[in-house]
């Protein structure tokens, strides 16, 4: 994409497969409707995982191109922003999300100042591996919440992670795989990738894609029942 790509959103959000329709009318007045800003099945996981089943996904598609001379944990802020920012607007065009929590995230992968693309061709996801083999690389990822009230906050999370050094096997192997693609960095930590970290220091979480403990903590800060799927009192 370029700097000119416009950035748009879905204008009806999409309910994921594995959101569970409300059984009564009184239950849906009574529980704050949550929305994902993505379409990313990872993120989606990771919010079922502590018991949040968001009522829509809306992706947000903006454009990604870092600006001149933005550092990685810059890029990471605004592009969770940004997506924030477009999921919003197209929800205020809804009667049922309007008044509606919002959670937007964004995932970048860096060696030193030098952000690694979502490798969407062999070529790409293979320098991506190379440079990483062996090395220590920095995961940003972002986390931005409004409310129904219109505070918006937001948490950036920064983890380091090791790989070990990969074989040509090694490499070969996972380009085969296709597991890299549409991946920050060209990998996927929660996958084959795993198996060549060798140090990590911070939230896994964030480095799937959204981090876990900020997320749950940005919720609860404004109200959002965050344990009310564990049978908890809130």
């Amino acid at each position: 994409m370029n700097a000119a790509t416009t950035q748009t959103a879905t204008e009806t959000p999409i309910a994921p497969d594995a959101v569970k329709a409300s059984s009564t009318a009184a239950a849906v007045s009574a529980t704050p409707r949550l929305i994902l800003a993505s379409a990313s099945p990872r993120r989606l996981a990771l919010l079922q995982q502590i018991g949040i089943e968001p009522d829509a996904l809306l992706p947000s598609d903006v454009d990604e191109s870092p600006r001149k001379s933005e550092s990685p944990r810059e890029l990471a802020r605004r592009l969770a922003r940004a997506k924030l920012e477009v999921a919003h607007d197209a929800a205020r065009r809804n009667d049922l999300y309007r008044d509606a929590y919002l959670i937007s995230a964004d995932t970048v992968v860096a060696v030193g100042r030098r952000v690694l693309p979502k490798a969407e061709r062999l070529d790409e996801a293979a320098e991506c591996l190379r440079l990483l083999s062996g090395r220590q690389h920095r995961v940003y990822t972002a986390v931005c919440v409004l409310s129904p009230k219109g505070r918006q906050r937001e948490r950036l999370v920064e983890a380091r992670v090791r790989f070990k050094r990969l074989s040509s096997r090694e490499l070969e192997g996972y380009l085969g795989s296709g597991e890299w693609r549409g991946k920050a960095g060209g990998y996927a930590i929660q996958g084959l990738a795993g198996g060549f970290v060798i140090k990590l220091v911070g939230s896994h979480s964030a480095v799937i894609g959204l981090p876990l403990y900020e997320t749950m903590s940005l919720l609860e800060g404004e109200g959002y029942p965050v344990r009310r799927a564990w049978g908890a009192a809130e």
